[in-house]
Parts: structure tokens; C-alpha cells; sequence
């Protein structure tokens, strides 16, 4: 029954074969919000005309136009490799299996020039009606995932579109079987330090020491530049492909913890550089050894900020912020998912 809220809203993906050109979307994930918008550029007429003191509107025309937004959406134990693909630009497009029905898929930055992605969000009508509105030649401009205490880890992406239509049909959603969500209890390693391996596609970190601090949040956040206003003649007001990185892409960091020099202020102040590794590990995938997981390594990262402050009589807080950077041999992050999910997009 249609309750005309954002109760019956949907949201559905889909990998184009051919940047700009819309598909049908396929992959549909549960979401929290978005905020997803249309942007036409006026042209204001500006002509002089005895009698007339305001701009006539039958002069007011379009010139461009883009989409633009961000998408929230909290993290689930599988379903979501066609956004990592897509967030990070990795080569993966297919998964691995590790053992029965037991999957794996590898995430790490690659090219985005000629990647991208169709959107649909069905947005209802108090009257019942859900409108659906399809976003083709999507790319990724930004990503934060985020697990807080008390919250469940979610992954919010900024998107930059091509064109927006309201005439494609609303596409009929299916979501996957047995997908649930990762939870803050649910980070079973988190590690500084240590030496990061490389082998067969696939980043490890051996020796790695658990954090002892008490962490709150954590929050991983990446900025992709992309050339996103190559607008020109004979393209009817589109923008043709966002390519790049057109400057230097960042993936930051930032978390909330108890005081501790030894840990982070030590590290900070030295100017080290560290591995980092947080991992949140569900439950095991049918009858076999393996766990739904979602891995995240970063093999050199650097503290830019850790100040202790009292503010009080209790414990005394501290707010850390981190940048990952490149060691020339592994990739600067990887992101691992398990599931029995066998595909990707």
C-alpha cells in the first residue's frame, strides 16, 4: 500500500557500457537520503527595449545543465561492490571465490576515464505516485565511510551526472537476499603499524598491533578532481565526460578517541609513517570457514593532527586526523568485501 512518503522512495544502480549512455538499473540498495539535484544555467536577457523595465521571459534561456548530489547509504554485508567499483575506480568486476559459496572482491584506485554509472531514484508524491527520475553518466567526485558507536556504518558518495530524465520508466526494484548491515560491534581488527605485503593482487598487513585506545568513530573520507564542466559547442548544453584525476586525489581520515602520547601523539609528532587496518567482520557465509567481511587497508598514512585537550573533569579527549599516501608498492587503500555475493556490477 503507498503511503505517498519518503517510505516508498527507491534507488537503483547499474555499470553503463558506454559512459553518458543509460541503462536499466539492476543493483537496488536500501538508502537514507540523498539530495540529488538538476542544475540548468540561466541566460538572462539583458537587451534594452523602450517600455520595457523587466526581463521578458519568453528571452530567459537554458544554456548547460548538470547533476549533481550526494547518496546515503548504510553499509550492508553485500550488494555493495558495484559502488566501491565505481567510488575507488577499481578494475574489479568480478569476485573470487575463497571457498564453496564464499566470495571475494578486491577494490583499489584505478582509471576513471570512460567508467561510469546510470541512477535511478523513485521519489513519491503524497498522492501515492513514485517518479521516477534516472541520472545517466554518473562518476563518483567523493566518498566518506563512516562507523560510529551507537550508529551503523554508512557510506555516503557525491555524484556528478551527466543528464537527468523523468520519462524512463520506473524500474521494478529486487534486493538481495539476506543482505543486512555491518554494526559498530562489529569491528573485529583495527591495527597501526606493521608491514604492508602486496601479492597477488591482494594487500596484507603482517605484524600490525591492535589499538589499545578507546576509539568512538572513525571516519575514512576520498576526493577524486574530475574535469566536470567540459561543456562545448554541438553538445546541446551537455557536459561531455568528466575525466581525470585533473589534481591530486586524497583519502583522509579522522577519529575520535580517549588521550593516548604513546599511540597517536607519539606518531604524530615523530612524523612516522604507519599502516593502518580496520576491519568489520559478520557472520559466517553458509557452511563455509569464511565471514561476511568488509576490510579496509591503508599502508602509509601519516597523522596531521592530534591535540589532547582538557575540557573538564572527564577523560581527556583527543581528535585525530590522518592522510593516506602512496608508498610506490601498494595501493594506497584496499577495500575488501566478503559475502556469497559471486558478482560485482
Amino acid at each position: 500500500m503507498a503511503t505517498g512518503t519518503g517510505l516508498d522512495a527507491q534507488l537503483g544502480f547499474a555499470s553503463e557500457s558506454t559512459w553518458g549512455t543509460p541503462v536499466t538499473v539492476t543493483r537496488f540498495l536500501e538508502f537514507n537520503s540523498e539530495a540529488t539535484q538538476f542544475n540548468p544555467s540561466f541566460l538572462e536577457p539583458t537587451g534594452l527595449r523602450p517600455g520595457v523595465y523587466f526581463k521578458r521571459a519568453n528571452r530567459v534561456q537554458v544554456a548547460k545543465s548538470d547533476v549533481t548530489g550526494d547518496i546515503e547509504v548504510e553499509h550492508a554485508t553485500k550488494g555493495m561492490g558495484l559502488l566501491w567499483h565505481h567510488a575507488l575506480a577499481s578494475a574489479t568486476t568480478t569476485t573470487t571465490v575463497i571457498t564453496g559459496t564464499a566470495f571475494k572482491q578486491i577494490h583499489t584506485p584505478g582509471g576513471f576515464n570512460g567508467l561510469g554509472f546510470t541512477t535511478q531514484l523513485g521519489r513519491p508524491e503524497p498522492g501515492g505516485t513514485v517518479r521516477p527520475f534516472t541520472y545517466a553518466g554518473c562518476k563518483v567526485t567523493g566518498w566518506e565511510f563512516s562507523v560510529k558507536e551507537q550508529a551503523i556504518p554508512s557510506l555516503k558518495l557525491t555524484i556528478d551526472a551527466k543528464s537527468e530524465s523523468t520519462s524512463t520508466a520506473l524500474a521494478t526494484a529486487s534486493y538481495l537476499s539476506g543482505a543486512t548491515v555491518f554494526t559498530f560491534q562489529q569491528v573485529a581488527n583495527f591495527k597501526l603499524g606493521g608491514t604492508p605485503t602486496t601479492s597477488a593482487g591482494e594487500t596484507t598487513i603482517g605484524s600490525g598491533v591492535a589499538v589499545a585506545t578507546i576509539v568512538k568513530d572513525f571516519t575514512l573520507t576520498g576526493k577524486t578532481p574530475l574535469a566536470t564542466d567540459r561543456f562545448g559547442l554541438g553538445n546541446a548544453g551537455l557536459k561531455a565526460e568528466q575525466i581525470g584525476p585533473n589534481a591530486t586525489p586524497t583519502i583522509t581520515g579522522k577519529l575520535s578517541a580517549e588521550f593516548s602520547k604513546t599511540e597517536f601523539y607519539d606518531v604524530y609528532k615523530a612524523n612516522t609513517t604507519i599502516p593502518l587496518q580496520l576491519d568489520l567482520q559478520g557472520g559466517v557465509i553458509g557452511a563455509t570457514a569464511s565471514n561476511y567481511l568488509l576490510s579496509f587497508i591503508l599502508p602509509a598514512i601519516k597523522f596531521k593532527a592530534a591535540p589532547p585537550m582538557v575540557g573538564g573533569p572527564d577523560i581527556v579527549q583527543m581528535s585525530v586526523d590522518f592522510e593516506a599516501y602512496s608508498n610506490e608498492i601498494d595501493p594506497v587503500i584496499q577495500v575488501k568485501i566478503q559475502s556469497d555475493e559471486a558478482t560485482v556490477v
